[in-house]
């Protein structure tokens, strides 16, 4: 299944302008196939474990910050090419500069609040996919 899965995000800000169930069915309407979700609210200490690889950049407090300041949405998304397909479908990080037709352009709000998380290699899909599912929780 290597290459099938992977993980994304829909973070704080489109949880709370109410944009999951909208991003929820473009996911799905792009062909891929829901294997886990959650709506949970992640504590500071769970965003600076999840994000540790980025501690020393600057942009560390801040991003752990908004990503605990309320509720997001957590998924495992299956598809062929499942990393590429749903970072082609997130669109650029800064949602100014992302294409038309991504979620990003659609929902993102700025740089640092850009609705949407994604896996960027399967290695670190895997990594991210066990850090919020266990097995049995994945279908």
């Amino acid at each position: 299944m290597a290459g099938n899965l992977t993980f994304g995000i829909i973070k704080p800000d489109a949880v709370s302008a109410g944009n999951a169930g909208h991003i929820i069915q473009r996911i799905t309407d792009s062909g891929f196939r829901i294997r886990a979700l959650k709506l949970l609210q992640i504590t500071l200490k769970q965003a600076e474990s999840f994000y540790a690889v980025h501690r020393e950049r600057p942009f560390f407090p801040g991003l752990t910050e908004f990503m605990s300041s309320g509720p997001c949405v957590v998924m495992a998304l299956e598809k062929e090419a499942a990393v590429k397909g749903w970072r082609d479908l997130m669109g650029a990080t800064d949602p100014a500069k992302a294409d038309d037709g991504t979620l990003r352009k659609e929902f993102g709000g700025s740089l640092s609040e850009n609705a949407v998380h994604g896996s960027d290699s399967d290695e670190n899909a895997a990594t991210e996919i066990s850090y919020f599912f266990s097995q049995i929780e994945m279908i």
